[in-house]
C-alpha cells in the first residue's frame, strides 16, 4: 500500500482537549494513523477518511479551537467526521497546513491512483458508484481499466417500460368496451 503523506502533527486529544505530538501517516486507502514516534511500531489512532470524513478546514476556518501554544491559527486542520466529532490538528507551519488540507481532500473524492513508473508518480482516476475497476497486471507495469456499468440504467428503463405497459392497457380496455354502449 502506498503512502501519501507523512509527518509530525499535533492532535488533540477527544477527552482531555490536549494536544499531543504524533507521527501521522496518510496512505492511499483512506486511512489516517497516528502513532507515537516514527518507528510505528504502535498506532495510537486510526480514522478512514474515504467513509468517515465529511469536511477538512484550515487555518482560520477552524472556530472554537485554540492551537497548541508557540503556533499560529493558521496552522490548524479540522477534519470533520460523519458521526459529528472532529479531529484538530495543527502542523508545524502554514504551507505544511495547506499541504495535509489538499492531501486529505484529495482522499475524501474516494480517488483509485494508478502508479506510472517511468515518472514515479501516481495519477488520480475518480471514481463513482456507476463505475467498475478491473486491475490487471501487465509485464512490469500495473494499469488500472474503468469501465461503466451496463445496468446502471435498467430501472429508468424498467419503469418506462410498466409506465407505458399501463397507459396502453388502459386505452385498450376503454376501446373493447366501446361498442357494448352503443347496442
Amino acid at each position: 500500500m502506498a503512502l501519501l503523506r507523512s509527518g509530525w502533527l499535533w492532535r488533540q486529544t477527544s477527552v482531555l482537549k490536549r494536544w499531543k505530538l504524533n507521527w501521522c501517516h496518510l496512505w492511499i486507502d483512506g486511512s489516517l494513523c497516528f502513532y507515537k514516534t516514527d518507528k510505528r511500531r504502535e498506532v495510537e489512532h486510526r480514522v478512514n477518511l474515504t467513509s468517515a470524513c465529511v469536511d477538512v478546514r484550515s487555518g482560520l476556518e477552524c472556530r472554537g479551537v485554540t492551537p497548541p501554544e508557540n503556533n499560529p491559527r493558521e496552522n490548524l486542520i479540522m477534519v470533520q467526521l460523519t458521526d459529528g466529532s472532529t479531529v484538530n490538528l495543527c502542523a508545524h507551519s502554514e504551507d505544511e497546513s495547506l499541504a495535509w488540507k489538499l492531501t486529505l481532500l484529495e482522499i475524501r473524492r474516494n480517488l483509485v491512483f494508478t502508479y506510472d513508473p517511468y515518472n514515479d508518480s501516481y495519477q488520480a482516476v475518480p471514481i463513482n458508484s456507476y463505475q467498475t475497476v478491473y486491475f490487471s497486471p501487465a509485464a512490469g507495469t500495473h494499469q488500472f481499466v474503468v469501465q461503466r456499468d451496463p445496468f446502471d440504467r435498467t430501472m429508468d428503463t424498467l419503469a418506462l417500460s410498466l409506465l407505458g405497459g399501463i397507459a396502453a392497457g388502459v386505452a385498450m380496455r376503454t376501446f373493447l368496451w366501446t361498442p357494448l354502449f352503443f347496442c
